[in-house]
């Protein structure tokens, strides 16, 4: 084929199918999930299909043999990976099918910088970086459920244990953040090699905890969630000690953004806790928010920074931002790079996405099981763009102001109860005085509200609580600095 090219004297080109076929007008207008090989559209599906045509070695012996084993490796990586994140994402359709509309662009978006960068959001963007050194390291696991007695459902968790006597770690991660995520991962890898045994589970947002091992419709009251938690590892630490009666030592509570708030008021209960539930030696709180109210108020606050743009060319400022991320997101760790083509409002405002799209599934699912009435679109797993639509309105305000307090009022819960236990603030004479804990958080993290830094200093002083100066919010999780911080915050439990 290359040398009939060359004799009608033709330039060589890279292109696929799919981009011949978008440069001769085709439109795609279909989103697709192809069997094993992930997301794509009507126009690229067939020109996949024209590509593996057009291979020579498809035809003629023994080049279908190279072809073969090609393919079963691409597929079995491929598989492996969307496996994956199927597992740590939500609705993994939904999520793909938004990527896959703007990383499937033909087109280049502009990567010119229009305005001034927010380093907070920009240092933020490292942690879609973040990856563990081994890529076996995951398949090294084993997976266990674990029935939850105040639910009565079975709660999965990942776990690897030492082959002798080692501590424990707990990993507890953000907000809707999955157990197989990249974050957890990395952590568990970290915390692995330094000789511990690890365990992570799902965020107290994420439906996976949501449905199995949460006693209320809706997560965001500190008092239950952080209860729950407990309940869960409990539950999880009778089942390992029942398997392994030898190799468990001290046991540690890692927990990363929302885990690190729930690591945090649980270690300021310690002692009001039931006797019959899991002891921990160390408490490690990263990048944790100290007032929830003052994270979803800036999280709220950047979703609405397109609006500074002209109202003429928002949406099309939108749409730029997103193929940019969506075009950087194929480039192996592009986002661990200094000098990203973002301006302040366009990473604010992708920043901010995330925590909407993980509020979206929280809002989802919690609506699938016990409708409240407050969604005026029918809820259905089958048919989700409606309701979705409708749920992405909802600002992280807006989900407790219309959902969370609600529920908790008609359970005898208080607006003043909420402003109370939402703070770390309410607890800082037991945190104070709780020497297990230790802290790590940046500087310039934008969950931090005003006054947050200067309370953490003052309640955990120089020898539990390490600031960096950068990082945004958990950016700099896999820097070594970070990483000799948390491994340093576990000394003595080996």
């Amino acid at each position: 084929m290359l040398a009939i090219i060359c004799r009608w004297h033709q330039p060589k080109s890279d292109a696929n199918f799919g981009q011949t076929f978008s440069t001769w007008g085709w439109q795609p207008n279909t989103y697709l999930m192809l069997p094993l090989l992930g997301p794509s559209d009507d126009m690229h599906a067939v020109g996949t299909v024209a590509d593996e045509l057009a291979k020579p070695w498809n035809y003629r012996y023994p080049y279908k043999f190279a072809a073969i084993g090609s393919r079963a490796n691409n597929l079995a990586e491929t598989s492996e990976t969307a496996s994956r994140f199927a597992r740590s994402e939500a609705d993994a359709y939904h999520s793909l099918k938004y990527f896959w509309s703007y990383a499937s662009k033909e087109t280049p978006p502009d990567w010119a910088l229009h305005g001034t960068r927010d380093s907070a959001t920009l240092d933020t963007f490292s942690v879609a970086a973040i990856q563990t050194r081994d890529p076996e390291f995951a398949q090294q696991s084993h997976e266990l459920a674990v029935l939850i007695p105040t639910t009565g459902k079975r709660l999965k968790f990942n776990y690897w244990i030492q082959q002798g006597p080692a501590p424990l770690a707990y990993i507890t991660p953000g907000l809707g953040t999955h157990k197989d995520s990249q974050v957890n991962l990395s952590l568990a890898e970290l915390l692995y090699q330094d000789g511990f045994s690890v365990v992570t589970t799902s965020g107290s947002f994420h439906p996976d905890f949501m449905e199995h091992a949460a006693t209320a419709s809706l997560p965001g009251y500190p008092p239950v969630d952080s209860q729950d938690l407990l309940v869960s590892l409990t539950e999880i630490d009778r089942a390992l000690a029942k398997e392994y009666p030898e190799r468990l030592g001290k046991r540690a509570l890692v927990g990363c953004s929302m885990g690190g708030f729930q690591a945090l008021y649980l270690a300021a209960r310690e002692k009001r806790a039931d006797p019959a539930m899991v002891k921990f030696d160390r408490y490690v709180a990263i990048d944790t928010p100290v007032n929830l109210y003052h994270g979803i108020k800036n999280i709220d606050g950047f979703y609405d920074a397109p609006l500074a743009w002209p109202a003429e060319k928002r949406q099309a400022l939108m749409d730029n931002a997103f193929h940019k991320a969506a075009k950087l997101a194929q480039i192996p760790r592009a986002f661990a790079r200094d000098g990203l083509p973002f301006s302040a409002t366009e990473s604010k405002f992708l920043v901010a996405l995330s925590f909407r799209l993980t509020l979206q599934n929280t809002i989802f699912s919690s609506q699938s099981r016990a409708n409240m009435g407050v969604l005026k679109t029918p809820i259905s797993k089958w048919r989700r763009e409606q309701v979705y639509q409708e749920i992405f309105g909802f600002s992280f305000r807006n989900y407790f102001d219309r959902l969370v307090l609600p529920y908790y009022r008609a359970r005898g819960v208080t607006a003043q109860d909420f402003v109370r236990e939402v703070s770390l603030t309410n607890t800082t004479t037991a945190l104070r005085t709780q020497q297990k804990v230790r802290v790590m958080v940046n500087q310039n993290d934008f969950l931090l509200g005003p006054g947050d830094l200067s309370w953490l200093q003052s309640t955990f002083g120089q020898s539990r609580l390490t600031v960096f100066p950068s990082g945004g919010h958990l950016g700099n999780l896999g820097s070594p600095p970070v990483q000799n911080a948390v491994l340093s915050s576990l000394k003595g439990l080996k």
